[in-house]
């Protein structure tokens, strides 16, 4: 979604739940294709109570970690555990209607068209992110539209590093208006990942939109 005059905007806006920033992180996801193929070798991964154990006597360093973790319960995070990152639900937001508020297939393919956006209309997304096991560093939005074949818009979000928590994380994306006119009225398909800094893809999601005239009816 987004724009679909063909420009690729990058925009920031930080969630509204308590994800941590990380500049660094951020960085490294904007990288080209060519970086993204260069194979990068990580350290051993260790549990968050070996987070927390190391450079214990460093108070600066000790509080970072413990606003990084948040309320975790470290009694509970003693094995190395992979981050698991749930998209619970996709909500649309225009002033002066009634949110859109939409499911995340499982299967990550919603069959049939999804919903329907009025042309020249000004709209947020907002997403419900879960995360579990373990912090996710440097999450990004990616989303590509295609109209008849022709990708038409390509865009992507950092979200931020996040860690786990019993309550979902949500996070509304920068304003965007669809386009206008008989041309950009119709049917679009497109594809939407969420993935971390070390490339790992925790939804795939293929959809297909219409752009209309007018909101449909309730």
């Amino acid at each position: 979604m987004g724009d679909t005059d063909g420009k690729d905007e990058k925009h920031e806006a930080p969630p509204s739940g308590s994800a941590v920033r990380d500049d660094a992180s951020e960085s490294s996801c904007y990288a080209t294709e060519d970086d993204e193929e260069t194979q990068i070798h990580l350290g051993p991964k260790i549990s968050i109570k070996e987070h927390l154990e190391k450079d214990k006597d460093d108070e600066s360093l000790r509080r970072w970690k413990e606003q990084l973790l948040g309320s975790v319960d470290v009694s509970q995070a003693e094995e190395v555990q992979e981050p698991d990152v749930k998209i619970l639900s996709l909500t649309i937001i225009s002033a002066g209607r009634d949110d859109i508020v939409l499911q995340i297939p499982e299967s990550g393919n919603q069959k049939g068209l999804w919903f329907t956006l009025k042309e020249g209309s000004k709209y947020n997304l907002k997403f419900s992110i879960k995360v579990s096991n373990d912090i996710v560093c440097g999450l990004k939005y990616t989303n590509t539209v295609w109209k008849t074949g022709i990708k038409v818009d390509s865009s992507k979000e950092m979200l931020g590093t996040f860690s786990p928590q019993a309550e979902p994380y949500t996070h509304v994306m920068p304003e965007e208006v669809t386009p206008s006119g008989m041309f950009a009225r119709g049917s679009y398909s497109a594809k939407t990942k969420f993935v971390d800094d070390d490339n790992k893809c925790y939804l795939e999601l293929n959809y297909t939109f219409d752009i209309q005239k007018d909101w449909p009816k309730s």
